[in-house]
């Protein structure tokens, strides 16, 4: 009955373990993605700039998190119950028999010395590979970002050649990590048994010369043989600890930060109302990332409330820098920049950013709706106040005319829409703050000539009363400006009306007049012409001619060498549309077999390691052997009590030889397969992903934030299944096979008995696992999708902190995660459910086999050696079998990875750069014809842009294709 009263409060306590525990790690690990989240957001635009890329920074947010989630579940719980059980034990030996307790306790220093010497170099080595999956990445941000931009300069290859560098150090780390793992662990198994073997030697000294009991000494080995296996099987949550511990350190040294520039400050000046009169006073300046290079010298530049300042200059001469000034995106080393003569450095920040609007020359809008876009001006605007809006900023025509009108979604960088219309719903967007300043940098750089006269008169209606400035290369967009300041070398050159500067003819603005002329005649400017001749039903042009926006961002990012744009980290932001292009749909089953196919080329690596795990999984089942007659040695004679303890002492300190070396080998041949394996699946997945065809990057499912959150997590799934959980594997069924071998041989009939029960284990294992894929799957998707909101935000940071939205992105970010934690929660309790349920299966087990034993024995059925050699089969056959207890979660991870991960390695691109087939011209003249086209983007299929399209281009011809703003001809 004591086994009764114990297998209920085991059930109890091991599903409150497990429920709780997982539950506790999912709401830390939301707790700490909000506030790493919240931190990355509130850190000035100098901290990109130098000490982490938008890339980084995401990668960590999918990363570290991850790992230290791990750390914070279960892995905690069962960390603490295996060493309450080794406390327990050790207090139950030193009570029962002291002497041959404290003997045994010499194991305690070495198993310590090597735990900590192998959560050191394991927490090591994981921030060395965390730091290689960063900067891969890195990688994966920009070029999917930036997939246009690549695929047109034939790049394809110089990405995949970096990403692939990085992911061999990865590669390299794994294998070091497999080293200090198997050298740890296998030092730990070998103090083990080097324990058994002094404690079978001197138990029976202890018997002969102290008088005491084989009953003691039997208790006092199993309690120290219980304890001595707990913390043998802690080594699985050691390391998930260690690894959690060094993500976190990673984490913690972001969130532990104060900014230089604190958008959450509460402290400051907030005006009752502001004029909007603009000072900069005597600035110095240097952007963080080239403090060798002075961008401001000393620049002075006044502009009265209400008047319009344009600000020119040459490419490089610090007329955008003024504007981050202003914006407060960065402090100027020396001098001041003022609002209503208040330093703007005392004033509330973002009261003050609440009263400046900034439409910049970087189109960057958010993967969700047009209207949402524009809200991002006045969150808890109306529909009307967000028409009037579009309308003022031109965009009302070509919105309208879209399939969803308002609810249309934008997709990646805007991609769903031409440069120009990106543009106007920025203007549109910063219309709607109802500024007291505006900044417009390059606000009409993407617009055609028609477009531009009409938003520059919308931009002159609402200018009217607000203090503007106006940052232009086009120098006729500032003719009738209250004042034009020329820039030069970081100071004002020049300053006063168009009228005035034009007539002394070797000043600074008539320079630039000449310079833009003498260009313009180079490549003349057509003038805009409505015709009917291009009258169509398709909209506009604009829409398959995609602007390359201007690379400005100016940080120490690691760049790929490609010419690319300041947003290439926009991301998703809403899953709400799901867009089906081509066919992305991952297959139904994950083919594991396919991994074992794709590691190959370690066929005779996987060899030697799975003999390595057979020897390791040989080891507990031996040693039922040795223990059972070890145990009944201590009631034989002192003569052959004395002979059999010294066999039984040396076979233990031979089995201590073998678990050092099988399983060092282990560890090591199981880090370089798995290792392998990852880099392999890790290169072919890129290598498919990057030469996938356009449209296929049009699907909200494949941004560069879901894919480099799949490509990360994806990868560490399957090296859990492949790697880790493959060795637990093979050691465990030898052990299952070897063990019940022992038993069936000691005593069929006792083993029958008990293994009536096993069934019952299978199938609340099978029901496990089929409650844990329908969830792992939920919040898989759940979790990509509050991902590449993440990613989105942090790659637009400058945007972000422009219109104050740190708070409506951590709020979206934060609701789309607590769907992932209820399905996290869920999860955790099925596996509290079956893990309380196994609990209580094998101790009813041990309970039937002292029952059905005892009754043998008393029957003269079975002999006392034969029951303990079949309850110490069973109980290290169990013992193994627990080693499996956290694959159930993490082979329906691997499978669900497997499954993705393939589907990206297999999927056919429809327009395959790889291929070569197709005709290769032996010299290119340059014509190009359209012959009779007909086009609608697969996103958009609703959608006709072209209809019956033709076109040729003449060899050395240069063509200016212009098109109404909304709809646009073909001509014939």
């Amino acid at each position: 009955m004591y086994y009764i009263y114990l297998v209920i409060a085991t059930a109890a306590a091991s599903f409150l373990q497990v429920s709780c525990w997982t539950m506790t790690g999912e709401r830390q690990s939301i707790r700490i993605r909000s506030l790493y989240l919240e931190a990355v957001l509130k850190q000035d635009v100098s901290f990109f700039d130098v000490e982490m890329t938008t890339g980084e920074a995401i990668s960590r947010m999918s990363a570290d998190t991850v790992l230290v989630q791990d750390a914070l579940g279960e892995k905690v719980g069962k960390y603490a119950q295996l060493l309450t059980t080794f406390v327990g034990c050790f207090i139950i030996g030193f009570v029962r028999g002291w002497m041959l307790a404290l003997v045994m306790l010499a194991c305690i220093p070495p198993n310590i010395l090597s735990f900590a010497i192998m959560s050191r170099l394991r927490a090591q080595i994981s921030a060395r590979r965390q730091a290689s999956y960063a900067d891969a990445g890195n990688v994966v941000e920009q070029t999917i970002g930036a997939i246009r931009t690549v695929i047109s300069f034939n790049g394809e290859k110089k990405a995949i050649a970096l990403y692939n560098t990085l992911t061999k150090r990865a590669y390299k780390a794994t294998v070091l990590e497999g080293i200090a793992t198997g050298l740890g662990t296998g030092g730990i198994f070998s103090v083990f048994f080097c324990g058994y073997s002094l404690a079978f030697w001197y138990g029976a000294k202890l018997i002969i010369n102290k008088g005491y009991t084989g009953g003691q000494v039997v208790n006092v080995v199993f309690a120290m043989l219980t304890g001595s296996m707990a913390i043998g099987t802690a080594s699985p949550s050691i390391s998930a600890i260690a690894e959690g511990q060094s993500a976190a350190y990673r984490l913690f040294e972001i969130m532990s930060k104060e900014p230089k520039i604190d958008i959450t400050d509460t402290s400051g000046i907030v005006l009752d109302d502001i004029r909007g009169d603009v000072e900069l006073n005597n600035v110095f300046f240097r952007y963080p990332a080239r403090p060798e290079q002075l961008i401001l010298n000393g620049l002075s530049l006044h502009v009265p409330s209400g008047t319009t300042m344009a600000i020119v200059g040459e490419s490089g001469s610090g007329k955008s820098t003024i504007i981050s000034l202003v914006e407060r995106f960065y402090d100027p080393q020396a001098g001041d920049v003022l609002i209503d003569g208040i330093n703007i450095k005392s004033m509330k920040l973002q009261w003050m950013r609440g009263m400046i609007s900034l439409v910049s020359q970087e189109l960057l809008l958010f993967m969700t709706s047009i209207k949402d876009n524009i809200t991002y001006g006045k969150e808890d605007a109306t529909l009307e106040e967000i028409k009037r809006a579009a309308e003022l900023a031109n965009a009302t025509n070509f919105i309208e005319k879209l399939p969803n009108a308002y609810e249309t979604m934008v997709g990646q960088n805007g991609a769903q829409l031409s440069g120009g219309q990106k543009q106007r719903i920025a203007i549109a967007r910063a219309i709607l703050k109802n500024p007291r300043v505006l900044l417009l940098d390059e606000a009409t750089s993407a617009l055609d000539v028609e477009s531009e006269r009409v938003v520059q008169e919308a931009l002159n209606r609402i200018m009217v009363g607000i203090t503007t400035l106006i940052v232009a290369h086009r120098l006729s967009t500032v003719r009738n400006a209250d004042c034009i300041a020329v820039v030069h070398q970081g100071k004002v050159a020049e300053r006063g009306v168009h009228d005035d500067l034009i007539k002394d003819p070797d000043g600074a603005y008539s320079d630039l007049i000449r310079l833009q002329q003498a260009h313009t005649e180079e490549t003349p400017e057509m003038p805009y012409v409505a015709s009917s001749r291009f009258k169509s039903t398709s909209l506009s042009l604009e829409q398959s001619i995609r602007d390359s926006p201007r690379n400005r961002r100016q940080h120490s990012s690691k760049s790929l060498g490609l010419s690319r744009s300041d947003d290439l980290f926009r991301h998703v932001a809403s899953r709400e549309e799901h867009l089906e292009i081509g066919d992305s749909e991952a297959p139904k089953e994950a083919p594991i077999g396919r991994l074992f196919n794709l590691s190959r080329p370690e066929a005779p690596i996987l060899l030697l390691a799975t003999i390595a795990a057979t020897l390791h999984g040989l080891l507990f089942p031996s040693f039922s052997i040795m223990m059972s007659g070890g145990i009944r040695t201590f009631y034989y004679p002192a003569d052959q009590l004395r002979k059999d303890s010294t066999f039984w002492a040396l076979m233990c300190l031979l089995m201590a030889i073998i678990s050092l070396v099988s399983i060092q080998l282990e560890f090591y041949l199981f880090g370089v397969a798995g290792g392998k394996l990852i880099e392999r699946v890790r290169a072919l997945s890129f290598q498919s992903i990057i030469h996938q065809e356009v449209a296929w990057f049009d699907d909200p499912s494949n941004s560069s934030g879901a894919l480099g959150a799949r490509l990360f997590i994806d990868a560490l799934n399957i090296r859990r299944l492949v790697g880790d959980n493959l060795a637990v594997l093979v050691q465990c069924t030898v052990t299952l096979i070897c063990g019940f071998g022992i038993a069936f041989a000691s005593d069929w009939k006792l083993t029958l008995s008990i293994i009536g029960v096993i069934p019952f284990l299978g199938l609340q294992n099978y029901i496990q696992l089929r409650f844990l894929k329908g969830f792992g799957e939920d919040a898989k998707v759940m979790y990509e999708d509050a991902s590449q909101g993440v990613a989105e935000a942090i790659g637009s940071i400058r945007t972000v902190a422009s219109f104050g939205a740190e708070k409506r992105v951590i709020t979206l970010y934060s609701q789309k995660c607590q769907a992932s934690m209820k399905q996290g929660i869920r999860s955790g309790m099925v596996g509290g459910v079956g893990f309380s349920f196994s609990n209580l299966m094998l101790y009813l087990t041990y309970a039937l086999c002292f029952y059905v034993g005892a009754q043998f024995v008393h029957d003269g059925k079975s002999t006392f050696q034969n029951v303990f050699r079949v309850y110490f089969a069973l109980v290290f056959t169990a013992f193994g079998i627990s080693q499996t207890s956290d694959m159930a979660s993490d082979s329906t991870k691997g499978r669900e990875s497997a499954t993705s991960i393939l589907a990206f390695i297999d999927r056919k691109p429809k327009i395959d750069s790889t291929s070569d087939e197709g005709i290769k011209l032996e010299k290119v003249d340059g014509t190009i014809e359209f012959n009779h086209v007909r086009f609608k983007y697969p996103s958009r299929p609703d959608v006709q842009i072209f209809s019956d399209f033709t076109l040729r281009i003449a060899s050395g011809k240069r063509l200016l294709h212009l098109s109404e703003r909304v709809e646009v001809a073909s001509p014939q």
